[in-house]
């Protein structure tokens, strides 16, 4: 008998934590249901359509995949210019991230300051307010062309009005904002155990060699997950691009993401910005895709 009582007070029991658990994760499930799954199925349906939200959507086949691919210029040079953005910011983030977190990885009396000092602009560096405290610096008669004059180079270049300078200006915006992928690589280096390092220098072996023969290899899991979490952060861009260049000059810095904004609430083509957005959606997995299959090549497996 007592051991029946145990058995259904143990259900009991499992029965209160299972219907708690669906009552506190109700909010979330919820959400996650009207305000991702539904929207994005409601999308996938917009694509396939003429519609310009003032006016019910019209089914329209593949017409506006076709336009995009066949009949837009303007689509490949938002392609281009994404492409070259992620793929020069991202890497360069991830080196200042890991050189600074390798600086900071000593403890010091000013360490938590400087640590938070360097993430302070990942928080604010995607701000409104930012972006246009930064078209102000690079403009003609910007603070850069200030301190430029301070050391005797007199200029009044527009740096973010010349096709050549205008996206370097947003990648530097960009890599500026390392300090998320920073605290990362800080965790991970110390997990690395000392005693590798201490059999390390017995052996002889440099900085140099110790860095490259085992910081490195160890880091590797990190480097991969920050690599892929980069890389989809700078292929969905928006704000640097929006509020400094709006895609000036000539497009030279038109985001996909501005691009896809523009036809959908500045040009009424909401079933184009639909079919745009999932393209992106394609080009975004497609690209984690590649990430993982070429994990195995050089990301470190402990007992591989």
């Amino acid at each position: 008998m007592n051991n029946k009582k145990k058995q259904m007070t143990l259900k009991q029991f499992m029965g209160q934590e299972s219907t708690a658990g669906v009552v506190f994760s109700l909010p979330f499930i919820i959400g996650f249901l009207l305000f991702m799954i539904v929207p994005m199925f409601i999308s996938l349906y917009y694509s396939f359509c003429d519609y310009n939200i003032l006016n019910p959507a019209t089914f329209a086949g593949v017409k506006n995949y076709v336009k995009m691919f066949t009949d837009d210029p303007t689509f490949w040079k938002t392609i281009q210019v994404t492409f070259y953005f992620a793929l020069v910011s991202v890497p360069l983030r991830l080196i200042f991230a890991l050189i600074v977190a390798m600086i900071l990885q000593k403890t010091t009396l000013a360490t938590g300051f400087y640590r938070a000092a360097y993430y302070l602009p990942s928080i604010i560096g995607g701000s409104v307010a930012v972006a246009i405290l930064w078209r102000r610096m690079f403009a003609a008669d910007g603070v850069f062309n200030s301190l430029l004059g301070v050391i005797g180079i007199k200029t009044s270049f527009a740096w973010l009005g010349n096709v050549n300078t205008a996206i370097w200006m947003l990648i530097i915006l960009a890599v500026w904002q390392f300090g998320s992928s920073m605290l990362i690589f800080l965790s991970s280096l110390k997990q690395i155990p000392v005693s590798l390092y201490e059999a390390a220098r017995v052996d002889g072996a440099s900085k140099w060699k110790q860095f490259w023969s085992i910081t490195l290899p160890l880091l590797t899991p990190t480097i991969f997950f920050n690599l892929v979490m980069q890389m989809i952060n700078g292929f969905l861009a928006f704000t640097q691009c929006f509020i400094i260049t709006q895609g000036r000059p000539l497009n030279s810095t038109l985001f996909y993401t501005v691009y896809m904004y523009q036809q959908s609430f500045e040009f009424y083509n909401t079933g184009y910005g639909a079919a745009l957005a999932w393209v992106m959606l394609g080009i975004i997995g497609l690209i984690t895709i590649v990430l993982f299959a070429t994990k195995r090549f050089w990301v470190y497996s402990e007992g591989v």
